[in-house]
């Protein structure tokens, strides 16, 4: 009979505005109700509120890990001004993980964004990367003790959604506009795979403490050599000059939601 190994992970995962409910400074929150298939969340299930009880539900199924994402709209309801109390009380779900024997895989960004940030043109915006390494960096301060951190959700996904948003507003582009999935149809070339947002080149964002990565969505064919070797160069620079250690695992480690990702010891330094 095969068997995992004793560190194997086995969790579920959830995405904070889905669950929390009242994301109110959601740019999500802002386009429910005018965008199609969009419906009012509401108070959703009120996790925001009843995590404890969704935790140590979770912890009784068997399960010991739990994937979630931290909201960058509540903790950066406006341009540079942080909120300590919701700090605190993600602090305080990560606490309640580990009371309970549940390993905390943390997101940092499940598809939505400030309101203001979609104001400013979103990840097509002149300053989005300077935006989301700000708020990082700030939201990395309550990691201590966790030991898997997902940087984005879905990035490929993401990078359609804008996409698709920008159809949306030009109908002469949509109707050039073939989706990759399509089979029997000439493909177009596909851009540089070097990831770039807004104006500035990527630039690393955060010190690596922790097994960090993406988490990609579905795709209809896995990723291509040149691909994973751009990633490996990406996730090298970024974390050789943020003080890791530099080294690259291209193979999924033994959790289901993250890959790609460099890993640096606490021991180490």
């Amino acid at each position: 009979m095969q068997t995992f190994p004793t560190k194997f992970l086995w969790g579920a995962a959830t995405a904070a505005h889905q669950i929390e409910g009242n994301n109110l400074n959601s740019d999500f929150w802002a386009n429910e109700g005018r965008r199609p298939g969009m419906e009012r969340s509401g108070d959703a299930c009120d996790s925001y509120h009843r995590y404890p009880e969704d935790i140590g539900l979770l912890a009784e199924a068997g399960l010991n890990a739990y994937r979630f994402s931290i909201e960058w709209a509540r903790i950066e309801p406006v341009p540079g001004h942080f909120s300590n109390a919701v700090l605190a009380h993600y602090r305080r779900m990560i606490e309640t993980c580990f009371e309970n024997g549940v390993t905390p895989v943390v997101t940092l960004h499940h598809f939505t964004a400030p309101r203001w940030f979609a104001e400013e043109g979103g990840w097509l915006g002149e300053r989005a990367i300077d935006r989301f390494r700000s708020y990082v960096e700030v939201a990395t301060g309550i990691l201590d003790g966790v030991a898997w951190v997902c940087t984005m959700n879905e990035p490929n996904m993401l990078a359609m959604m804008v996409m698709l948003g920008r159809l949306a507003e030009d109908p002469e582009a949509r109707e050039k506009w073939q989706s990759p999935t399509v089979d029997g149809m000439p493909r177009r070339p596909c851009p540089h795979p070097t990831p770039r947002s807004g104006s500035a080149s990527s630039r690393p964002i955060t010190r690596c403490g922790a097994w960090c990565g993406n988490a990609p969505g579905p795709r209809w064919a896995g990723p291509s050599r040149i691909v994973r070797s751009s990633l490996a160069r990406e996730a090298s620079r970024s974390c050789g000059s943020s003080g890791g250690c530099g080294r690259i695992s291209t193979s999924t480690p033994p959790v289901t939601t993250t890959s790609w990702a460099c890993r640096r010891t606490r021991a180490s330094g």
